[in-house]
């Protein structure tokens, strides 16, 4: 490793970083995955070269590929080992701080979440970086919600959006919506929530963002559940598949799986439900990662029905077939409007 191939694979690592969000998600994903030794061995070089800033571009370029591809583990220590390091850009160790954060949330670790969001807000604002100040508080939106303090999550995410008025990148409003949207429907007002997610889904097509079309396609489907449109959320949650199917993004297929199980439940296709959940449940369990805060009562009010409906014994074994199918049939299942047969 040398300086000149150590700063190129940094710049890989960014420019795959940017296109993440688009359809050549698979594409870049094979690449990132071919190359992620020589990418380790360049945040190295970095490191023991004491050249931070370009450890935190790799790494802030590589976050999302790690939590989409389990390796939260991972990241967590490769994260923690840079920011002990850092003593760089502001820029860098800002969006470094909400990064880390991000990754230790979906590992389900909200202290060690909390602290690296609040560095990130102290940052931002001692710089006057409004994105990372945003970002930051959306980062600390996210644990509130999980606590369920829902007030202090929409007062966060409030200030998050005043931060980001204004400013050249529409990545802080953006994360402010998402996080607003979710607050909102786990408050139980509905209508908020699908004013903030309809406008996040607008924005996410301005940008060409289809992860984030099909992020918010998955969030507004369970507010239309709540609302009582079955088929406006069965719609909106095979929009989310189908955009997730294309980009093979495996990370939101448990939380879509869920979402139809849900459905089926209400539509009294037990058996589907419940495997759709098992599906979802060895997914989950594969990805390393916990049900986030606005998911968990839902995919646990159908696990309930489904028990309640089934019996335990009835329901656990159709929950235990899901558990073992492949990938692309638990996907196919979920998108069948008549379900094959999967025994």
């Amino acid at each position: 490793m040398d300086r000149d191939i150590a700063h190129a694979l940094a710049g890989f690592a960014e420019q795959s970083g940017r296109g993440l969000d688009g359809l050549d998600r698979k594409a870049l994903f094979a690449q990132l995955e071919e190359r992620h030794r020589e990418l380790l061995a360049a945040i190295a070089w970095f490191l023991d070269e004491r050249q931070p800033d370009g450890a935190m571009r790799i790494a802030n370029a590589l976050a999302r590929f790690w939590t989409a591809t389990g390796r939260l583990e991972e990241g967590s220590q490769l994260f923690g080992h840079i920011l002990a390091a850092a003593n760089g850009s502001e820029a860098y160790f800002g969006r470094a701080c909400f990064e880390a954060g991000l990754v230790e949330f979906w590992r389900g670790d909200d202290d060690r979440a909390s602290a690296l969001h609040r560095r990130a807000l102290e940052v931002g604002r001692r710089s006057g970086d409004a994105t990372i100040s945003a970002l930051a508080l959306t980062g600390l939106a996210r644990i509130a919600l999980r606590s369920n303090q829902l007030d202090d999550a929409q007062q966060l995410c409030r200030e998050a959006l005043t931060a980001s008025q204004g400013e050249g990148s529409p990545l802080g409003r953006a994360n402010a919506l998402h996080v607003l949207g979710v607050a909102a429907q786990m408050a139980g007002n509905l209508s908020d929530a699908r004013e903030f997610m309809g406008e996040r889904m607008v924005l996410a097509r301005e940008l060409g963002q289809y992860g984030g079309i099909a992020a918010e396609a998955a969030n507004l489907a369970m507010v239309e559940h709540q609302l009582g449109d079955l088929d406006r959320t069965e719609a909106l949650a095979c929009e989310a598949l189908e955009i997730a199917l294309r980009r093979e993004d495996e990370w939101m297929f448990p939380y879509l799986l869920s979402r139809l199980a849900a459905v089926a439940a209400e539509r009294r296709e037990l058996e589907r439900a419940a495997t759709l959940i098992g599906a979802a449940d060895a997914m989950m369990a594969a990805q390393g990662a916990a049900w986030p805060p606005d998911e968990r009562p839902h995919y646990e009010r159908t696990v309930s029905t489904l028990a309640s409906a089934m019996g335990d014994a009835g329901f656990e074994n159709a929950r235990a077939r899901g558990q073992t199918l492949a990938t692309h049939q638990a996907v196919e299942l979920a998108l069948a409007a008549t379900p094959p047969d999967v025994r």
